[in-house]
């Protein structure tokens, strides 16, 4: 091994980096030319599995079927991970004959694989194989079989799996997104299974899920006075009072930026009534949008606060630009 101290060349990292890359680009090259009529069987076996796909691998190759499972379920392909190891101490009972099996090894030969594959296909399950040798033991036992070989590893040694590892999660990646395709799932259905994320939370979240009501949406009268609304604003810790009038619809809102602003003008404006100083016909928003229309509607017209309102133009709550923000939409 070399010394630690030993300093290190730039120029001589960055090329032994890009090589690695130029030789795993080279790969999923050689992996795309040869994708073909077995590529397309798995596509349509993978549509017509009445049952879930399951995924099964082991080392390296284990860990890319891990992903490739997740990116399944995430995408609309109901999958699960089966450790191959474990498949034969018990797990093999997850399997059910319309399951279709996906079975990932480079060699095909690993004697994990070599034991799972025979009992799968004793249960009655289609095996597809993704697999860098068409000959192997595995490949014997599948009825559809993707090539994945590559011609050689990026390590240095030509030992660590890299280039090859690359090359399959490329392919599993391309099935995914192809049964995505076909299936049209959209971005609210990808949503729908991400709830907390940062997409989940754009296309599903509502304006009545985070906006600020009862006590912590201040609606004051329009004959109420300035000082009335502020002991109603700083009460309800807000920034902004709704002002409506008899017929409970909103006419106006009172901000601290009005206050500021008549502040200027009129020393006496505590004593005001707050019709007089307010933003009339201020922009509202249904509760039944979606936050993330919210946030544009603040970005677009400048603004903090944005008041909510019901079906018949009825104050109902209060949307801050800091209600987003702890949402997580900004």
């Amino acid at each position: 091994m070399e010394k630690k101290n030993k300093k290190l060349n730039q120029k001589i990292v960055l090329n032994w980096a890009k090589d690695v890359l130029a030789t795993e680009i080279q790969g999923l090259k050689n992996v795309k030319a040869k994708l073909g009529n077995d590529f397309f069987k798995a596509i349509e076996a993978s549509l017509k599995c009445r049952g879930r796909i399951v995924i099964s691998g082991m080392g390296k190759a284990g860990i890319i079927g891990q992903k490739f499972s997740a990116t399944l379920s995430s995408t609309g392909t109901s999958s699960f991970w089966l450790h191959a190891a474990e498949a034969v101490h018990g797990d093999l009972g997850r399997i059910k004959k319309n399951d279709i099996v996906i079975i990932l090894s480079y060699s095909g030969q690993t004697d994990e694989i070599q034991n799972l594959a025979p009992f799968v296909k004793k249960i009655g399950s289609k095996i597809i194989a993704i697999t860098g040798n068409i000959n192997s033991s595995l490949a014997q036992y599948s009825d559809i079989i993707i090539d994945v070989a590559v011609d050689k590893e990026a390590c240095g040694l030509g030992l660590a799996p890299t280039t090859s590892t690359t090359a399959m999660l490329a392919v599993c990646d391309a099935i995914s997104v192809v049964l995505q395709k076909i299936k049209g799932f959209k971005e609210k259905d990808f949503a729908s299974f991400h709830p907390r994320g940062s997409l989940g939370r754009r296309l599903l979240l509502q304006v009545s899920d985070i906006m600020r009501k009862k006590k912590q949406n201040p609606v004051v009268d329009a004959e109420a006075l300035v000082d009335q609304v502020l002991l109603k604003i700083t009460s309800a810790h807000a920034g902004a009072a709704t002002v409506v009038d008899r017929k409970n619809e909103i006419i106006g809102i009172f901000t601290d930026g009005d206050l500021r602003r008549n502040l200027k003008k009129d020393r006496d404006i505590l004593n005001k009534k707050v019709k007089s100083v307010m933003s009339a016909k201020p922009t509202t928003i249904k509760d039944s949008d979606l936050a993330s229309e919210a946030l544009k509607v603040l970005e677009k017209k400048k603004i903090d606060e944005l008041p909510v309102v019901d079906k018949n133009n009825h104050p109902i709550g209060m949307l801050d630009i800091q209600d987003l923000i702890a949402a997580g939409l900004v």
